[in-house]
């Protein structure tokens, strides 16, 4: 007697019941793990707030470009990650309007406070806490206590041709960095350490940190005019620079 084919077809229906609630159940686990992994790890996490204090994550570059579009956004970030600073009212006019005048009170950059625009702050704050110290500690044992910077603001075009474009220093969304100084007193130039083995590894490896938190990162390895100092800024000229 023949057998009836809807009693040899339950077994596999039910067996494919069970591997959809198996495969429904592994997915939940994998979604949990991840938004918990996510919670721990806010600097990944594309919708957690821009904390300056975190280190730099996958979502880090993203939140830094949303902030460089809404000054708003980017003093909130400043004042919920501890940040220490002053707004100042605007100035210049034409190519060198500077409508964003922020200035990090409490940094340790000298001779004295730079006003930037708010992503550059943001950007050296990012900086400071996380990859350069680590830099330090790493090559040379010790912890930046003084940034020595050349400023922020100069109304001028990126060369002396008069099609050039202008600088970002041309509104303050730059700063050139030259030396550093350690909690041991040793100071540490771009100009002069560059190529030394010890100094020259940590100089490059600030440099490279520098590239999480700003969009433009310059320095001797680009040309000769960046042969004393760093160039970090915010603008969207030459994004991902790295060099």
């Amino acid at each position: 007697m023949a057998r009836s084919p809807f009693k040899a077809s339950r077994p596999i229906e039910i067996l494919m019941g069970e591997t959809r609630l198996i495969a429904i159940l592994i997915f939940a686990v994998v979604v949990f793990a991840g938004a918990f992994w996510l919670r721990e790890n806010p600097e990944h996490n594309p919708f957690a707030p821009l904390d300056l204090r975190h280190p730099p994550g996958f979502a880090t570059k993203m939140k830094l470009m949303d902030i460089t579009e809404d000054r708003g956004a980017c003093r909130t970030a400043l004042s919920t990650s501890g940040v220490e600073f002053r707004t100042l009212e605007t100035v210049g006019e034409g190519p060198c309007l500077r409508r964003d005048r922020t200035q990090m009170t409490s940094a340790p950059l000298r001779p004295s406070a730079p006003i930037s625009t708010c992503p550059v702050a943001a950007g050296l704050q990012i900086w400071l806490n996380n990859g350069l110290q680590q830099a330090a500690q790493t090559h040379l044992g010790a912890r930046v206590v003084r940034i020595e910077h050349l400023g922020t603001n100069s109304c001028r075009r990126i060369s002396d041709s008069r099609n050039s474009p202008w600088s970002e220093h041309a509104t303050g969304n730059a700063i050139d960095i030259q030396a550093f100084v350690l909690d041991d007193g040793r100071r540490i130039t771009v100009l002069n350490d560059w190529k030394n083995d010890v100094r020259g590894n940590f100089l490059k490896a600030a440099r490279d940190a520098a590239c999480d938190s700003f969009r433009t990162v310059l320095s001797p390895d680009y040309n000769a005019a960046h042969a004393d100092h760093f160039h970090l800024d915010q603008g969207t000229r030459w994004t991902g620079v790295c060099r």
